[in-house]
């Protein structure tokens, strides 16, 4: 009989539970407690890798908050200018690493699209000299 989609060839298919992983989580499942009582007891006597285990898995990791610094970019100058006053905000501690990131991300795309208008205008000039 040919395999129709949409159609398992093993209707009741594999029973729940038996595959391998299943098998070493249930394994662990009853050992788990003692092990969890020998990593805090390391933990306590200073052991740095259990310590960092415990940590890694029972506390979220920071994030960078995203404070308001306000900036006032100058407005003469150009994209490259405001660059580099993005650039001496963070190396003044004015502005936290990620936020300079943004910002010189948002100036290169604007750079983009200046660039872009500035071809639109070219080649339309260009073709009102043909017609």
């Amino acid at each position: 009989m040919p395999w129709t989609q949409g159609q398992s060839g093993n209707p009741k298919g594999r029973v729940r539970g038996s595959g391998k992983i299943d098998k070493l989580r249930a394994a662990l499942t009853k050992e788990l407690p003692e092990v969890l009582e020998a990593l805090i007891t390391q933990a306590k006597a200073g052991d740095t890798g259990a310590i960092k285990l415990i940590l890694e898995r029972t506390v979220p990791a920071l994030r960078p908050v995203d404070a308001v610094a306000p900036l006032n970019l100058p407005a003469a100058g150009g994209l490259a200018e405001q660059g580099r006053a993005v650039l001496a905000a963070l190396a003044g501690g004015q502005l936290p690493v990620n936020q300079a990131a943004g910002i010189l991300q948002g100036l290169g795309n604007l750079a983009k699209l200046v660039e872009l208008d500035e071809l639109e205008k070219r080649i339309a000039a260009l073709e009102g000299k043909q017609a």
